[in-house]
């Protein structure tokens, strides 16, 4: 059962048996810790909903649009800043160093690569030669190995020193490096438009409802202890 309820429910027995026994400390220990707990759990609810006369209440999708600003703001401030991109680059951080690109050479289509090397030899002085042994159809069986030995050239390049290097330099460059975060701000954006008040709400309550319930527990707890000290005072 959810604590915030347990809670509530403990601390209005306790009230109810303060009033059958007729019992001044355990009616005053069940009302003060009744109170904290109400208070805490509708300090928690007004978080997320809005509730008629009380301002300042449903603050989280009232401040929606500030919410994502925010959000924004932190990415591009705190992560993808040129001096964390630049460290990225440099391999500082375990990555760009580390990128793999063999699974995209992988799909990638040689069958044009191929298709202008035949040309390439028809066109030349060889083209006599080979019409004389087929044309292109006698060299079509080399098609499978020419393009294993293409991506296995393009898979050795790509993973250089040289290679990283001259990707690296290029990155660098002042106009590349501000349009490359021009690029990030975009998608940043446009991702965050994709999100809604509901949306955003349902995301901080996963996050820290839960652990915001010990607060109307606490509260109880904390009632309860001032209303027996309160009981004891003339």
């Amino acid at each position: 059962m959810n604590k915030s309820v347990v809670t509530n429910l403990l601390a209005l027995l306790l009230v109810l048996c303060g009033l059958l026994f007729s019992s001044a400390v355990v009616l005053s220990i069940g009302l003060f810790a009744l109170s904290g707990a109400v208070t805490n759990w509708l300090a928690i609810h007004m978080l997320f909903e809005k509730v008629p006369g009380l301002y300042g209440s449903g603050v989280v999708p009232a401040r929606f649009e500030e919410f994502k600003a925010g959000i924004a703001h932190l990415m591009m401030e705190q992560f993808f800043t040129e001096q964390n991109i630049d460290k990225f680059l440099s391999g500082q951080g375990g990555g760009a160093s580390h990128i793999n690109l063999v699974p995209v050479i992988e799909k990638v289509d040689m069958t044009p690569a191929f298709d202008a090397l035949v040309t390439t030899v028809e066109q030349s002085s060889l083209g006599g030669m080979l019409a004389m042994f087929g044309g292109s159809e006698a060299i079509a069986p080399l098609k499978a190995p020419f393009i294993e030995k293409m991506k296995n050239s393009m898979i050795e390049i790509t993973q250089s020193d040289d290679f990283f290097e001259l990707i690296k330099q290029e990155i660098e460059q002042p106009d590349v490096m501000a349009d490359l975060r021009a690029q990030i701000d975009t998608i940043v954006h446009q991702r965050l438009e994709e999100l809604t008040p509901n949306l955003v709400k349902e995301i901080v309550q996963q996050m820290i409802k839960k652990h915001l319930g010990w607060l109307v527990v606490w509260g109880g707890v904390f009632g309860g202890i001032i209303g027996f000290l309160a009981a004891w005072i003339p």
